[in-house]
């Protein structure tokens, strides 16, 4: 079989276009990326920045699943903050949904500590938070009928008070068992459990969405990685485009009228997630390296955005923010680390690939 597939790259080489020779490049990128020396705030501040990993390990009958986050700190000194579980998860076709939900979680009760407890002036995340509004609600399940009909303001309540006492783990098992919005599944070999989990997980990430956002003068959301296309309508991302055709450090033109979409649908606070504006602009903190996608919760001025870069780029090395990326090494649950944990944890099970040994 591998002779056939090598047969197939050949005829497939080169099979990822180069953009035309006879593109006028410059004339795209002209009033959209400007070429510009960026330097470092001189002010006082404390900045932080976060990120949240899972990995899974599939037996024949369940799967053992590791989860966490963590917010590193500085100001002046480095400080950190992290909060994990571990979780055994039925076969389901949403299972990547589930623990990304649950690692939203994580990630968002660290950022709030971090800004509530360490006075942090800029919290950055690695990725869209516009991304995530756009796509509130699970897509691989169904919304049970029992919790429709119990989103009403009593859960709500019932998650910002335990939220409010509680900065740690996740909270809607127990709103789930207390409010008895789980219908017991008529078969042991039912998914309904963790389509239940599902749909309150993202609630309860929604929920500390909107907390977090009431912060969002101090919120960073940087990408390395994205689909928008929407400074040059190419056919290739807007990210992509500009690493390819740029080499110095600078920016783009700055788009200050992003806004969610008006079809996305909110279990909870719609109107105010609908009325925030994002400002969106590309990049590249030093000359040769990656363009990063940057978001700011709000309508930014120039100045403010000017700022902002100036900030980031302080603790950046290799034109990437130190902090994030320290924050993604130290929180990666690698296969190794989930080998460590099942022997620990005295998990002997059998995942049926043994017998490709024999």
């Amino acid at each position: 079989m591998l002779n056939s597939l090598y047969e197939k790259a050949i005829a497939k080489r080169g099979f990822i276009h180069p953009i035309e020779s006879e593109t006028d490049i410059e004339s795209l990128l002209e009033g959209r990326w400007f070429d510009r020396q960026i330097g470092e705030s001189s002010d006082d501040f404390i900045i932080a920045a976060g990120d949240g990993s899972f990995n899974k390990k599939k037996f024949l009958t369940t799967n053992f699943c590791a989860v966490g986050a963590e917010s590193i700190i500085y100001d002046g000194e480095i400080k950190k903050i992290d909060d994990s579980d571990i979780f055994d998860i039925g076969h389901v076709s949403f299972l990547d949904e589930l623990l990304g939900n649950y690692m939203a979680v994580y990630e968002l009760k660290c950022a709030l500590r971090a800004i509530k407890e360490y006075g942090v002036d800029y919290y950055m995340f690695d990725g869209s938070i516009l991304g995530d509004l756009q796509n509130a609600f699970p897509r691989s399940a169904k919304l049970p009928d029992k919790i429709r009909n119990n989103l009403d303001d009593t859960l709500l309540n019932e998650f910002e008070r335990r939220l409010s006492r509680n900065p740690y783990g996740l909270a809607f098992p127990d709103i789930r068992d207390t409010f008895n919005l789980m219908e017991l599944p008529k078969s042991e070999n039912s998914n309904k459990i963790e389509e239940y989990n599902l749909h309150l997980a993202s609630i309860e990430k929604i929920i500390l969405l909107r907390e977090i956002l009431q912060y969002r003068k101090k919120i960073i959301s940087i990408s390395k990685t994205s689909s928008d296309n929407a400074l040059f309508h190419w056919n290739i991302p807007d990210i992509a485009f500009l690493d390819k055709n740029t080499q110095k450090q600078g920016m783009s033109r700055i788009d200050d009228e992003r806004r969610v979409h008006p079809n996305a649908a909110f279990p909870y606070y719609n109107d105010f997630f609908k009325g925030i504006t994002f400002t969106v602009f590309y990049v590249r903190l030093q000359d040769n390296k990656n363009v990063l996608k940057v978001e700011l919760p709000y309508r930014a001025s120039k100045s403010d955005v000017f700022e902002i870069i100036r900030k980031i780029n302080v603790l950046s090395v290799q034109g990437y923010p130190y902090l994030l990326n320290k924050a993604h090494n130290d929180v990666v649950i690698t296969d190794r680390n989930i080998k460590e944990l099942l022997k620990i944890a005295k998990i002997y099970e059998t995942t049926n690939r043994e017998v490709m040994s024999w």
